[in-house]
């Protein structure tokens, strides 16, 4: 018979057990991707791209980058429901958030 995941975990240490829990909880914490985001939230492409005020096929293309613009990527997790934060850790500083980054500007405020 096969080894099960439960039985395999359950033969190692505890301590050790504690650390793979720990790490993947930090993995399930983690969304790789704007699909899965959507996913997530549980919206369709249709529902993001009606939200952005574009076609399906551009949120298609917007999931498949690699490489977004920060609005971009603003306004998709907003479509999504969600917030975007930008966290920032710089060595022998606390970890911080930075703003303003990303935001369209207004053309009525660039005067």
């Amino acid at each position: 018979m096969p080894l099960t995941h439960d039985d395999l975990m359950d033969s190692l240490p505890k301590e050790r057990q504690a650390r793979i829990k720990a790490r993947a909880g930090e993995l399930n914490a983690e969304v790789e991707g704007l699909k899965a985001l959507r996913k997530l939230t549980a919206r369709s492409q249709e529902q993001i791209a009606k939200s952005l005020g574009i076609k399906q096929p551009s949120v298609v293309k917007i999931e498949r980058q690699t490489d977004l613009y920060l609005s971009t990527l603003r306004r998709y997790v907003e479509a999504a429901g969600g917030k975007l934060e930008l966290r920032v850790e710089l060595p022998g500083t606390a970890a911080f958030t930075l703003t303003g980054v990303g935001e369209i500007a207004d053309p009525k405020r660039a005067a």
